[in-house]
């Protein structure tokens, strides 16, 4: 395995995951503030699954995202 192929690569798919879920979270809560289906003010509870096909890995975290 070359190492520094694979972290450039791993970096890669974090920083994708990263940006790509902190967008999504952010649209999705102001559409629900903006439907009045939140007030801004709750603390959801997230959950994120990171699977990697291959070696079997299936890794879960789960925290609170607060709004305000």
């Amino acid at each position: 395995m070359n190492e520094d192929v694979f972290n450039t690569s791993l970096r890669r798919f974090l920083k994708k995951v990263g940006i790509t879920s902190q967008r999504e979270i952010e649209m999705a809560v102001r559409d629900a503030i903006k439907a009045g289906r939140l007030k801004g003010n709750e603390k959801l509870p997230a959950k994120m699954v990171l699977t990697v096909g291959g070696v079997s890995l299936t890794y879960e975290i789960t925290d609170e995202i607060e709004l305000g």
